[in-house]
């Protein structure tokens, strides 16, 4: 749990002092989901610029706290800073079908269907969503596990349950080297739509 408040508090950062201090008081009072959506409507109208490991960072935040898909068209929209420092990005694509052989047919497993979600650029490798398979054919809402796939998605490499999105994004971040992800700012510009660095 703490590295989750500390990566809530280092997301701060990338909003003007105010907005930071109401986004952190968000968690002291239990608002996450009000939280993300101050986070990202901040970002998206002060310009601030991410990196695509802090754009699935907000994915992983969002999902963890039930909220993937509204703020998840917003998360999109924020600008990237072009760094490419990270080696991770959000695949998601609300317009891509998910095809029916990325279902899994390996025991308890078995019918549950692969969503991509976060690429691993350095390795490869993918963390994918578990969703089942609603009556009426539409994917259920909330993922049933989380899985950190082979890059041919032939083998699954590590499993989690359906709370823990955010460890499994520190899994995928650690089996490429990373500790975390570098929210890289540390002081909200005013009148730039930059944070300084």
């Amino acid at each position: 749990m703490t590295n989750v408040v500390d990566t809530w508090h280092q997301l701060a950062a990338l909003l003007p002092p105010v907005e930071a201090h109401e986004f952190r008081e968000c968690w002291t009072i239990g608002e996450q989901e009000a939280g993300l959506g101050l986070l990202v409507s901040g970002i998206l109208a002060h310009g601030v610029t991410i990196s695509e490991g802090v754009r699935a960072q907000l994915s992983v935040l969002a999902e963890a706290w039930g909220e993937r898909e509204a703020p998840t068209p917003r998360i999109r929209q924020c600008r990237n800073d072009g760094q490419g420092a990270c080696d991770v990005t959000l695949i998601e694509q609300e317009d891509v079908p998910v095809s029916g052989d990325m279902a899994l047919t390996d025991g308890a497993l078995a019918g549950l269907v692969q969503v991509p979600w976060i690429l691993c650029t350095r390795c490869g490798q993918i963390l994918m969503r578990l969703h089942a398979r609603e009556t009426r054919g539409d994917l259920a809402y909330l993922a049933t596990h989380y899985a950190i796939t082979t890059p041919d998605r032939t083998a699954v490499a590590h499993l989690f349950p359906d709370d823990c999105a955010e460890e499994a994004f520190t899994k995928l971040l650690q089996m490429c080297g990373q500790s975390s992800i570098n929210v890289g700012a540390t002081d909200f510009e005013p009148g730039d739509g930059q944070a300084k660095r």
